[in-house]
């Protein structure tokens, strides 16, 4: 089980407000991110999904969902995010040519009806939520054969910068969290078969971004909104000897001049079954003709953003 619930648990509402903060930086920083987002969509070209709904979970600043658009012409695709900074941001990536809805939501509680959803695309979103409950609500509104394609974080990401910290929290005796947690590719594979899907397939590519100090490295991490959200972190600012101590333990990594940090980088798919499953308890739905009329709502002068 892809258990987080000890320090390394997100505060949710601090992830909200560190990507709300990105929005105006992320697209500059986000190197790496466009790189994965495009070999994503690249594998939906092995397929002959003709989706009639398509959602890009984690939407930022709305880039995947354009290319949805201009692949699927005749879906109706939805830029998902809970945070209201980026889907301001992903606005640029609208036009009466290819109209993008937007909704902002919590991907662990979407509101959605069961089965209406065909196609969901999510790029380095899952590290920032319970993956657990999103695969369980990513089945329920999947209809059968349905996809899910993403990216997301194996745990030998930032390990350079994990040691660093972890070096430092030993000299001074602080066991704060400073990296979040990131999952090995099995238990993702093992948690998207829990939730429901058929026979995901996951694979892994390693990626070194090469920085000339650990400020330019905490300078890029802010600038995409990838701060550190474990509510085990420390709420305070760190200390300037503290700090000094991760930037020495850090310098043990650098190799022709540069320091380097790692990125494991997650792909995977999975296909909802063809028969629906029997549903459990109770879910609060809402039909997708209703969410375009709010949604159309929301588009007119004087309404909501």
């Amino acid at each position: 089980m892809l258990d987080d619930s000890s320090a390394y648990a997100l505060d949710k509402s601090w992830v909200r407000r560190s990507f709300d903060r990105a929005s105006t930086t992320y697209d500059a920083a986000a190197v790496l991110q466009a790189e994965v987002r495009n070999l994503l969509l690249q594998r939906l070209e092995l397929t002959d999904l003709a989706p009639r709904v398509a959602i890009d979970a984690g939407c930022g600043t709305g880039h995947a969902g354009r290319a949805l658009k201009l692949r699927y012409p005749k879906a109706e695709v939805i830029a998902l995010d809970s945070s209201l900074g980026m889907l301001r941001a992903a606005r640029k990536q609208h036009s009466w040519r290819r109209p993008m809805s937007r909704l902002c939501a919590d991907v662990e509680r979407l509101p959605l009806a069961d089965g209406t959803v065909d196609l969901i695309l999510s790029n380095f979103m899952l590290p920032w939520t319970h993956a657990e409950e999103t695969f369980r609500e990513f089945r329920r509104v999947l209809a059968p054969h349905g996809l899910l394609s993403f990216t997301t974080l194996g745990p030998d990401t930032l390990k350079e910068l994990r040691a660093a910290w972890a070096e430092a929290g030993r000299r001074f005796n602080d066991a704060h969290s400073r990296v979040n947690l990131f999952f090995d590719m099995h238990d993702v594979g093992d948690a998207l078969v829990r939730a429901g899907f058929a026979e995901p397939v996951l694979d892994v590519e390693r990626y070194t971004l090469k920085y000339a100090d650990v400020r330019a490295l905490a300078l890029d991490l802010k600038a995409m909104g990838g701060r550190n959200a474990t509510r085990g972190r420390l709420k305070g600012l760190t200390g300037p000897r503290k700090f000094r101590a991760m930037q020495s333990a850090y310098e043990a990594f650098r190799c022709d001049g540069r320091l380097p940090a790692t990125y494991e980088v997650v792909f995977g798919q999975a296909w909802t079954p063809a028969a629906p499953r029997a549903r459990k308890g109770t879910t609060a739905e809402i039909p997708m003709a209703d969410l375009r009329r709010q949604l159309e709502q929301r588009r007119r002068p004087g309404g909501a953003s």
